[in-house]
């Protein structure tokens, strides 16, 4: 008998700009596999297809049992175009990356680490939601989360690399949340970034509901200003 636990489920992407309202603008499937020994594996494909270029993102993100980045692997189209392919190592010092791309061929990077860190930022929404839940937070709470990209754009739309950033989140509170998913105890958080983060650019809020448990599956939440995006869960199997 298999000794780990497995959750899996959809995200839809949806639009809430003027005129396209609820339009389907991509979507995401995702499968963590919580091990025996505490390690969890999340593995996630990702398609934004509005705004273009679309992005097509395939993520496998393995942590240790204090939920710290251990390894990822990342492959990245854009424009249905390959625009590269990574994996990154953290040994608990130092972040190395190998990588390859169309527009900046062969690469080898390596960087000691600012610590603490809270993990790697893969760009998947679920794993937006895991991150913020791997921590203890106390309503009305603001962090400061210091992590490392392998892309420092909105979408995660370029070639894979060392990014770091530092981007704010706040614990709001928690609630009852429905999804087409079902009805769940959540979670309420918000990213903030003024522009200082690191990121290529300010980014507008975004609002992130997420389970009220160690299993931390995004629920739901969206991208205010520019972006004006939503995503829901609408399949979950544990």
């Amino acid at each position: 008998m298999m000794q780990h636990r497995s959750i899996s489920g959809r995200l839809a992407y949806t639009s809430r700009k003027a005129g396209m309202e609820g339009k389907p603008r991509g979507h995401e499937t995702f499968l963590f596999t919580h091990h025996a020994d505490g390690k969890v594996t999340m593995r996630a494909h990702c398609e934004i297809e509005e705004p273009e270029p679309t992005v097509m993102r395939d993520i496998i993100y393995g942590m240790d049992q204090h939920r710290q980045p251990m390894d990822l692997h990342v492959r990245l189209t854009v424009g249905d175009e390959f625009m590269g392919t990574g994996w990154l190592r953290f040994d608990g010092e130092t972040i190395e990356c190998e990588s390859y791309s169309p527009t900046k061929g062969r690469r080898s990077e390596k960087v000691v680490a600012e610590l603490p860190m809270v993990g790697f930022g893969t760009h998947p929404i679920v794993s937006d939601g895991f991150m913020l839940g791997s921590m203890e937070w106390e309503e009305g709470q603001y962090r400061l989360l210091n992590c490392y990209l392998p892309s420092p754009d909105h979408r995660g739309a370029s070639p894979p690399e060392i990014a770091q950033i530092k981007i704010g989140a706040k614990f709001l509170g928690r609630e009852e949340v429905t999804v087409a998913a079902g009805t769940f105890a959540a979670r309420h958080f918000q990213f903030l970034d003024d522009g200082t983060s690191g990121m290529d650019g300010e980014h507008p809020t975004y609002d992130v509901w997420i389970t009220d448990d160690d299993d931390a599956i995004f629920l739901k939440g969206g991208v205010g200003g520019y972006m004006m995006t939503w995503y829901e869960l609408v399949e979950l199997e544990r």
